[in-house]
């Protein structure tokens, strides 16, 4: 009888994650400079059909062959093919989403994280990480102006709601009511129905699409005895980057004994802005407050934080898991996160976090913002200045939405041409039942010149839509 022999492990697997690390992040860097290369754009041009022609290539024999080919060439094949298929957020001419250019050390520490896997849903998994998580949730509740209260990272906006939501749910003592400007998130509705609530009541919007007071106040006077109230407000909608009224909301939910959750996803960044963080007024009034740091932070994503008024709402989630937080490791100091999060496995998304917030600081983070906002009031001029283009609004933030005046059909086109050539990433949304375009202007690095260039593209297009 012959036993068969082991299948010899990886060498990668012989030791920490650092070890031989070097030499693949060098061949994942050479990679990604030869796709970007290849692409020689902010997107790759041929549309989705030569995308998908171009990745089956690079997948030549199989996502999962009988046999590895190898660490190198796994790596630098599929790296390169990715970077060359990529929309480059780093790119000027990307910019259609708020799709942030990473900072170069807040990359560098998500390498870090990776490398470590700590999981921070108990203290053994992630000692250090836990306290580092529980200090800069800390430093951002006092910026919000909620010290003292309670915070966990997300995986975004969607996510932040979510918890939210379910935490607001939890802590009432009888049925809730769902509020919501009309240009809130969708992932407020999406919330609503994973949790068993009631339909979102829409509160209609007024002057520059914000939530109206006077409608809300309506509702809430109107709405069914013994229902507690919910509200969310938005601080920076995704296309017009409004900010509700907070400080008029935050007194109308008071009044009415609710809970305030503001989404600041988008507009919570400026809260390191000295120009700007007037705009978020009234901000320190919510029960839960989301933000998102691959916004307005500049970080890779996912770096969403949840904050919370109280520690204490976080009660809804606390579990006692014996292989997890025993009771008495809690009570000699092993303290767990677990309680705080929806997830269980849950990467150290703070040490990226930690990492950008003390190399830049508030002011380095600040002007930054500024930069964005300050380029996206250069691109709405210019928009102003073409007969063929209209303005939708005055932007709030670092979004600009406008039009061909060519009609519905022709902005559309002119999006997909760009995408096609590879030449621009336009954003597209509607308004009042029309197509518009958009630019979400988050590289601080770019210039009126960029903006230029990249509004000269779109009229370009249009042109050449028109005469096909």
């Amino acid at each position: 009888m012959t036993t068969a022999l082991p299948t010899p492990l990886p060498t990668a697997l012989a030791g920490p994650a650092d070890q031989g690390l070097a030499d693949l992040v060098a061949l994942s860097l050479d990679a990604l400079a030869a796709g970007r290369a290849a692409r020689g754009g902010p997107v790759p041009a041929g549309g989705p059909r030569q995308v998908a022609a171009d990745v089956d290539a690079a997948l030549a024999g199989g996502v999962l062959p009988p046999l590895g080919i190898g660490d190198r060439a796994a790596l630098s094949g599929l790296v390169a093919a990715v970077a060359a298929g990529a929309a480059d957020p780093a790119d000027p001419a990307c910019a259609a989403h708020l799709h942030c250019p990473p900072l170069p050390v807040a990359v560098a520490a998500d390498l870090a994280a990776s490398a470590l896997n700590q999981s921070l849903d108990s203290w053994d998994q992630a000692p250090a990480a836990t306290v580092l998580e529980e200090r800069v949730v800390a430093a951002l509740g006092e910026l919000a102006g909620l010290p003292g209260g309670g915070g966990v990272m997300t995986t975004g906006g969607t996510g932040s709601t979510y918890t939210a939501l379910l935490l607001a749910r939890d802590a009432a003592p009888g049925p809730v009511r769902l509020y919501a400007g009309a240009a809130a998130h969708f992932s407020v509705e999406r919330a609503a129905h994973l949790l068993g609530l009631p339909a979102v009541v829409p509160v209609p919007v007024g002057d520059g699409h914000a939530m109206d007071p006077t409608a809300l106040a309506a509702l809430l006077h109107g709405a069914p005895a013994g229902e507690r109230p919910v509200v969310v407000a938005t601080a920076g909608t995704t296309d017009l980057g409004s900010i509700d009224p907070l400080p008029a909301v935050a007194e109308l939910v008071r009044a009415h004994g609710g809970w305030l959750h503001v989404d600041a996803a988008y507009g919570g960044g400026l809260l390191f802005s000295d120009r700007r963080r007037y705009l978020l007024t009234g901000l320190d009034q919510a029960d839960s407050v989301s933000l998102d740091l691959h916004k307005f932070g500049w970080q890779p994503a996912a770096a969403g934080v949840l904050l919370t008024r109280e520690v204490a709402a976080f009660a809804p989630l606390d579990r006692r898991a014996a292989y997890l937080n025993p009771a008495d490791d809690e009570a000699a100091g092993y303290t767990s996160l677990l309680g705080r999060s929806l997830r269980t496995t849950r990467r150290a998304d703070v040490l990226k976090i930690a990492v950008t917030l003390r190399a830049l600081g508030r002011a380095g983070l600040g002007a930054m913002v500024d930069a964005c906002c300050d380029l996206a009031a250069y691109a709405a001029a210019r928009v102003l200045q073409e007969p063929r283009l209209e303005l939708a609004a005055t932007p709030v933030l670092s979004t600009v939405v406008f039009r061909h005046r060519g009609g519905d059909a022709l902005n559309a086109a002119v999006r997909r041409r760009l995408l096609r050539e590879g030449r621009a990433v336009v954003g597209r949304t509607e308004l009042d039942g029309r197509v518009h375009l958009k630019l979400t202007l988050l590289n601080p690095a770019a210039t009126p010149a960029d903006v230029d260039a990249l509004i000269d593209l779109v009229l370009a297009a249009g042109s050449a839509e028109e005469a096909a």
